[in-house]
Parts: structure tokens; sequence; C-alpha cells
């Protein structure tokens, strides 16, 4: 059984995401008689599949899907039809944001260069600072 801040320690994570996870559901831990929080050894896993996940854009509802595979190697399982799905549909939304942020981009960069003479190049950033309004 390892402490809270020894799980964290041993995932590269911190106390406090590892109670949001709790929280969430994904993990679970004892109480000590003295009240800390203790997990077992094989959370360890579990907590690198989840920040595996969250780190290839999948949100904490997204690894909910996950969950009966999460005790074992999931970068190197074959994804569920659920599962993938699910990622299909976090690639589409983040494709969404991207599409989004450029148009944000273009738009800025294309009222920068009507105030602003670029330098030759096609870019906002070689024009410097935007002047003041």
């Amino acid at each position: 059984m390892v402490r809270i801040g020894e799980l964290a320690k041993a995932t590269g994570t911190t106390a406090r995401a590892l109670r949001h996870y709790e929280q969430a559901g994904l993990i679970s831990s004892e109480r000590a008689p003295n009240g800390y929080r203790i997990y077992d050894e094989r959370a360890a896993v579990r907590v690198g599949n989840i920040r595996y996940l969250l780190d290839a854009g999948l949100t904490l509802d997204d690894v909910w899907v996950f969950l009966p595979c999460l005790d074992g190697d999931v970068a190197a399982a074959p994804p569920s039809d659920k599962g993938m799905r699910v990622a299909l549909e976090r690639l589409a939304v983040l494709n969404e944001r991207i599409a989004a942020q450029t148009d944000a981009r273009d738009r800025l960069e294309a009222a920068l260069r009507q105030r602003t003479p670029l330098a030759g190049a096609g870019s906002a950033e070689t024009a410097g600072p935007a002047p003041a309004a």
C-alpha cells in the first residue's frame, strides 16, 4: 500500500489530481487509521493509463469508457468499438477547436495587416506589436 504523496511521485502527477480522479470514480483508496488515503500498488498502472488518455486529448468523462481496461496496458490494447467512437468524437471536437482558433488567428492577422504594414513576410509575427488604439 502507498500513500497519496508516494503515488503522486511515482506517477508524475499531483495529490490534487489523484483526489480528482478518485472523486471522478476512476481510482479508489482506503483510509489508514490516521485518515490518510492509501492506495494499492496497482494504482500506479491505473493512474499512468489515465494520464496517457488525458494526454492524448480525452477528458475524464471520456476516460470512463476505458475503465474496464485501465489496469492493463491501454496503449497496446486494441480499442473497443465504444472506445474508438469516443476517441473519434474527441478528435472531431479538437479539430473544430483548432479550426476555430486558426480562423481567429487569420482574422487577427488580417486586421493587423490593414493597420500595420508588414516588413515583407506574410505573418503578424514580423509586424511587431500592434499600435495602441
